[in-house]
């Protein structure tokens, strides 16, 4: 299944998100811009995990941010601690109606919307092996590509018109 459906109205949405989820992607997409990080939603992992948002840092440090928008979304979910190994910080991000008190204390936070975002815990440093590492970069990199092409596939571009 693509990550980026190529439908005539949006390319960029593949439906797979409430509008709730994607409210919280744009504030963290903002936030992550403004601090001059590259943000890429949906990424499938070497596990077949699908991170949420993977943010790389000019230096290029990883960070993967789980977006949880509701209480029942947090509780369905127990596959966050398995997206450490593969970040040199993990921080989760939700509304600002969600309680904060249901998120782990020794996790990062933050809380976004269409608006932009906060971040409210600082996400704890981990290092990332330097051959996973290479990896997430080359899954970052390739993903973005591909992603490009269909988008410009999409609205009736070829490669050599973009250079």
């Amino acid at each position: 299944m693509p990550l980026v459906a190529i439908q005539p109205e949006n390319p960029f949405v593949d439906g797979r998100q409430s509008q709730r989820a994607l409210s919280i992607r744009k504030g963290v997409e903002q936030y992550f811009s403004q601090s001059g990080c590259v943000t890429l939603p949906e990424l499938t992992l070497p596990t077949g995990r699908r991170a949420d948002i993977i943010a790389l840092s000019p230096k290029g440090a990883i960070t993967i941010i789980e977006i949880k928008s509701s209480i029942a979304d947090f509780k369905a979910d127990n596959k966050w601690p398995d997206y450490r190994e593969f970040c040199d910080r993990f921080l989760f991000a939700t509304l600002p109606d969600v309680p904060v008190g249901i998120f782990p204390s020794d996790e990062g936070f933050m809380v976004a919307d269409d608006h932009g975002a906060d971040m409210l815990r600082e996400p704890v440093e981990y290092k990332v092996a330097a051959a996973r590492r290479k990896t997430i970069h080359l899954l970052f990199a390739r993903s973005s590509a591909q992603r490009l092409a269909r988008c410009c596939a999409h609205a009736g571009l070829d490669s050599a018109e973009l250079e």
